[in-house]
């Protein structure tokens, strides 16, 4: 079973489509990912990262949703 997390783009390093990287946060967790799949994403997106690349824009909503999820707490806690 493969698991991608939600996170939010906080910066966007890099010209080229194919390397440019982003730091990501992860509920506090601040990590680099690789964005070639999402040339659309833009700092303040959420996005689906497995294995260190982001494979998916998602709304807010549904990041926040799933994050809930994963910290065992109902969405409108994290709000």
């Amino acid at each position: 079973m493969c698991l991608a997390v939600p996170g939010q783009v906080l910066s966007i390093e890099g010209d080229d489509p194919l390397l440019r990287q982003g730091r990501v946060a992860f509920a506090g967790i601040v990590k680099q990912a690789c964005l070639a799949y999402v040339p659309e994403a833009k700092p303040g997106d959420y996005v689906l990262v497995h294995a260190g690349f982001a494979i998916a824009v998602i709304d807010e909503v549904q990041a926040l949703s799933t994050l809930a999820y994963l910290a065992g707490f109902e969405p409108e806690d994290l709000r």
